[in-house]
């Protein structure tokens, strides 16, 4: 089940056949128009995005919520939450049903500075991969944030949460680099919040404000891939160099 805090408040549902229970609303993940709850549906936890209360009975809001699950349900990838349906939910209203993702938010993991080198990793890989995902098929959505990152709690795996309101026949360059600008900005703050400098990562993260630089994800995830196979031939360097080193150091003392 999705991390429950003290600010979390189980909600009282009353529903005689069963189907649903112990409903929790989720200030965490809350969004612009919509809240987010983690609910047991047949005793399995699942996740529920609903119009808030002031929105829900006008149609053109329930309309957008019909638009993004249509938008939202062909998409599989690995790094996205899945979703699974549109229902109404005693006590909520009609709500997108979505997989329940057992972890964290990148924004609560930067707020008790609890950043690891393997979310590090993960912001490098499985976030490009998403958002290049995102790209080939054309989804607008809003900037993505440490809010809508998640981290499952055992294996550190990304997930994200709000990928996409609507879809077009191609998007334009000024949407593919807003993303690349969002993506530089979650990665200044978590950069700014690890106990070690990461110049060659920071070097990155600066340039994806520069409209003259990354022009797509893909040109980004190479500039990334460059970073690493650095990193991974300054390492092997050192290795030949220790073990060059210690054959000497053998050789004289026989």
């Amino acid at each position: 089940m999705s991390y429950i805090s003290k600010e979390e408040k189980n909600i009282p549902i009353n529903d005689p056949s069963g189907k649903w229970s112990d409903l929790y609303l989720m200030p965490e993940w809350e969004e612009k128009f919509y809240d987010v709850y983690t609910v047991k549906k047949h005793g399995k936890w699942v996740m529920l995005k609903a119009l808030k209360k002031e929105y829900a009975d006008k149609p053109e809001f329930q309309a957008m919520l019909e638009k993004e699950f249509d938008v939202r349900y062909n998409l599989c990838h690995p790094n996205i939450v899945m979703v699974n349906d549109l229902e109404i939910v005693p006590g909520v209203g009609k709500a997108i049903i979505t997989d329940d993702v057992y972890g964290y938010s990148l924004r609560r993991l930067i707020d008790e500075k609890r950043l690891t080198p393997k979310i590090v990793h993960r912001l490098e890989t499985q976030l490009l991969d998403a958002m290049e995902y995102i790209q080939e098929n054309h989804i607008n959505h809003i900037p993505i944030t440490p809010d809508s990152i998640i981290f499952t709690e055992y294996n550190e795996n990304l997930k994200l949460t709000n990928v996409g309101f609507d879809q077009s026949g191609s998007l334009s360059e000024q949407d593919t680099r807003a993303d690349i600008e969002s993506y530089g900005r979650v990665l200044e703050e978590v950069l700014d919040n690890l106990p070690t400098s990461l110049p060659r990562l920071r070097k990155i993260a600066n340039k994806c404000s520069d409209k003259k630089s990354y022009r797509t994800v893909a040109d980004l995830k190479l500039a990334i891939e460059r970073h690493s196979s650095s990193q991974l031939y300054i390492i092997i360097c050192i290795f030949i160099l220790a073990m060059v080193g210690l054959l000497i150091w053998l050789t004289f003392k026989e």
